[in-house]
């Protein structure tokens, strides 16, 4: 039976917006790659820690729509950063392999954060 990629990002962001830092680790790979207009990052220790700090910097997130094709899976998002932003708008293209996320590219407007920092 094919795993569901849609269904796994939606758990897997699903937890971020919990803050649970300890699941997240179950759904990335050993060699995730993190790509995003802030940030690249490589492995699966950096990738955690990373969004464990994006999880400490969010109030709250709310998944909009998630799709889905083959090994791929898409998760639009707002997330509300306190003192900074209020229903953020991201989305989230994760590439998986043997069910397991290889790859996240994020996408959304940086100019906020760089201009805020």
């Amino acid at each position: 039976m094919a795993i569901n990629n849609g269904i796994k990002a939606e758990e897997y962001y699903k937890l971020i917006g919990e803050k649970n830092v300890e699941e997240i680790k179950k759904y990335l790979d050993h060699d995730v790659e993190f790509y995003s207009p802030l940030a690249t990052l490589k492995g699966k220790e950096a990738v955690v820690g990373a969004t464990g700090n994006f999880m400490n910097a969010i109030a709250s997130l709310k998944i909009r729509a998630k799709f889905d094709s083959e090994d791929q899976a898409m998760i639009v998002y707002d997330v509300d950063f306190p003192g900074v932003a209020s229903n953020f708008p991201g989305a989230s293209l994760l590439t998986f392999r043997n069910n397991l996320i290889v790859r996240i590219e994020l996408f959304h407007d940086a100019s906020r954060f760089t201009k805020e920092f």
